[in-house]
């Protein structure tokens, strides 16, 4: 059964839509307006093997919170809808990812219960970078708020921590990196219970 979802959610202050193939193979395309974003989630569709179309715009005349926390929100119900049911998977996954002088943890567990713990040290002060059209910035402290939306969507209890860097922009993508790859243990079929669904409850909500 393919595991492909497709959600769109329409504001006052975004319009996102998405669509994910938890099966895939790492392919993204986006109409995405911040760049660093960009990077940042096809950095996750690379490191968890997710398919992942994003089309997305926003009120970014007041700043980039609601895009990049509406953008976690609709991820995670991507996830919550592709895997409804949650049978067969594996249900828990980690990952603990070095880059450079970063080395960052991730731990998920697919339970149905909806629980955030983000201990990643990232100082708040943008990252800025320029182009022949401008300069543009990145607004750091947002990155937990993306988390805290994926997380209370998917359903899903998910800790990120770093346990160790310098750069921000290291700790920001060492955790993207770790959260794809433990999301993507937690998602995989257990070859051992195919048809279970990996709770002593019966059921994952």
């Amino acid at each position: 059964m393919e595991r492909i979802a497709e959600v769109r959610r329409n504001t006052k202050e975004t319009d996102i839509s998405i669509r994910l193939n938890v099966d895939g193979g790492g392919k993204a395309q986006f109409e995405y307006p911040v760049g660093f974003m960009v990077h940042m989630l096809n950095t996750f569709a690379r490191h968890g093997l997710f398919d992942l179309e994003v089309r997305a715009s926003g009120d970014l005349e007041v700043d980039q919170h609601h895009l990049v926390e509406d953008t976690g929100i609709v991820l995670g119900q991507c996830f919550a809808k592709a895997l409804a049911g949650r049978r067969g998977i594996r249900r828990v996954g980690s990952c603990l990812y070095p880059m450079d002088e970063t080395l960052a943890r991730a731990a998920a567990d697919l339970s149905g219960r909806a629980f955030l713990v983000f201990d990643a040290g990232i100082s708040g002060i943008p990252l800025v970078s320029a182009d022949r059209s401008g300069v543009f910035s990145f607004q750091t402290d947002t990155v937990e708020d993306f988390w805290q939306g994926f997380a209370a969507a998917a359903g899903m209890t998910l800790h990120l921590d770093i346990l160790r860097g310098r750069s921000d922009h290291h700790r920001i993508e060492a955790l993207f990196k770790a959260a794809a790859r433990a999301i993507r243990e937690a998602c995989e079929i257990d070859p051992r219970a195919p048809e279970d669904i990996p709770s002593t409850k019966g059921v994952l909500a």
